[in-house]
């Protein structure tokens, strides 16, 4: 099924094909956009399976909706660095969880930790570094602000993930210009996550060269094995951690982030806190009060985040065992709930077809499948390398926690249980890897 329009095809459109949608030569956010096109798709008749948008699945937990309940009549404008209340018990569940001392006043509270991030580069007076494949608003935001980056491209064979000696060799030929270090983990697209011992490695030459590094944990309570270490840990001094309710907590909508700095970089909150007090003042306030209870956890929430935990990665596992089968290079998920495939095995096949980009690959797979991805280069990866991202989350969170309630075992869910309860990614992955075995036959 191609669909076409006036000003091309619909998935040229999403990806800002069309100058028209460009402000300031930039093309609208990626992730944003194919999830509308996905819905405009639907309308259209075309079945799509939601791999494009990085949403949770899963339904907020029961005690913090409450408390929004509870909270629901709270109107008044609070603290431009945030509730009080809410940045005590950030700093404690940074505490409780990793170990890592800070102080409620070392806490900003803002509409999403996306905001922070930019409000970060816009306080922030040095070059903006960032690894490939990474978030794809990172770089549109320094863009609109006027930063300068430097990409630091990881590779396939180290699972995506940064090597100290990529930061060495960017920092040794001019070695106190001042560089603000984004690192991601769990990964966005990758789903790979970094251990200790690569930590550590990487913090000693952070520290080496003095970089501020900004340590995206969003996704830090659904790593699958639950063992996420936050850098901050090796390198206290020197990085602020971003978290936030989207992921973990399943309320994206709800627009909600935290950074959390050290008292080195005091200056670099205040400076935000500044900026804040001139654009949105401050955060809903219901929205603040709820948090409250989200970051002081307790076993309800525990309960859930193991139950969530479990579910991504028994189907992170299964989609890696289908897309190994038939020949696509893919890793294997630590977190989060995205792959990061490379369809290079195939690539003399494609060109048959006329698929030579990332974006040719999405398009066509769109369009023969029904399956909705995301283009590498929209992530940083040079256009002609053929990887995308995927998401594995369109299926029911709510459901799957219910039907979880009726088995006691916490182990890996078997490919009987998934199939049945999370049809839309289990079918969707069927499809994919359908169309890859047909490549060499299909006119």
């Amino acid at each position: 099924m191609i669909l076409k329009s006036q000003h091309g095809t619909a998935l040229d459109r999403s990806f800002g094909i069309n100058l028209n949608l460009h402000i300031r030569g930039l093309e609208p956010s990626a992730t944003l956009a194919i999830n509308e096109l996905s819905s405009e798709l639907s309308r259209t008749g075309l079945d799509v399976f939601r791999f494009g948008l990085g949403q949770s699945p899963f339904p907020v937990p029961e005690p913090v909706v409450d408390a929004l309940k509870e909270n629901a009549h709270q109107k008044d404008y609070l603290p431009v660095k945030g509730l009080y209340q809410l940045r005590e018990a950030v700093a404690d569940y940074h505490c409780r969880k990793q170990g890592i001392q800070r102080k409620a006043e070392n806490v900003l509270i803002g509409p999403g930790s996306k905001e922070l991030m930019f409000l970060i580069q816009l306080s922030y007076y040095g070059d903006l570094v960032i690894p490939t494949p990474s978030w794809v608003s990172y770089a549109p935001q320094a863009q609109i602000i006027g930063r300068n980056v430097r990409w630091l491209a990881t590779r396939s064979e180290n699972n995506w993930l940064l090597m100290p000696e990529e930061i060495e060799e960017l920092c040794e030929n001019d070695p106190y210009r001042p560089r603000l270090l984004i690192l991601n983990s769990p990964n966005n697209p990758t789903g790979h996550a970094y251990d200790r011992k690569h930590l550590q490695a990487l913090a000693k030459v952070a520290r080496k060269y003095q970089m501020v590094l900004l340590s995206d944990e969003i996704y830090g309570e659904i790593h699958h094995e639950g063992k996420h270490i936050s850098i901050a840990e090796f390198y206290p001094e020197g990085t602020i951690i971003s978290t936030g309710l989207s992921k973990w907590c399943g309320a994206g909508g709800w627009r909600l982030g935290t950074f959390t700095f050290p008292d080195s970089l005091q200056w670099l909150l205040e400076a935000m806190a500044v900026v804040a007090s001139e654009t949105y003042t401050s955060t809903s306030a219901p929205i603040q009060y709820a948090a409250v209870s989200a970051f002081q956890g307790g076993e309800e929430i525990e309960t859930y985040l193991l139950q969530c935990r479990r579910v991504l990665k028994s189907l992170g596992q299964y989609c890696y065992r289908k897309m190994l089968e038939v020949g696509i290079k893919v890793h294997a998920p630590q977190g989060a709930f995205y792959f990061f495939p490379s369809f290079s095995p195939f690539e003399q096949s494609l060109k048959k077809h006329g698929i030579q980009t990332s974006r040719a690959l999405s398009e066509n797979i769109l369009q023969r499948t029904g399956v909705a991805t995301i283009p590498g280069v929209c992530f940083g990866r040079p256009e002609h390398r053929l990887v995308f991202r995927m998401a594995y989350v369109d299926f029911d969170g709510a459901a799957v926690l219910a039907r979880l309630k009726e088995i006691p075992n916490n182990g890996v869910l078997d490919d009987a249980f998934l199939e049945e309860n999370c049809p839309r990614v289990t079918t969707g992955i069927e499809r994919l890897c359908d169309w890859v075995r047909n490549l060499d036959t299909r006119e």
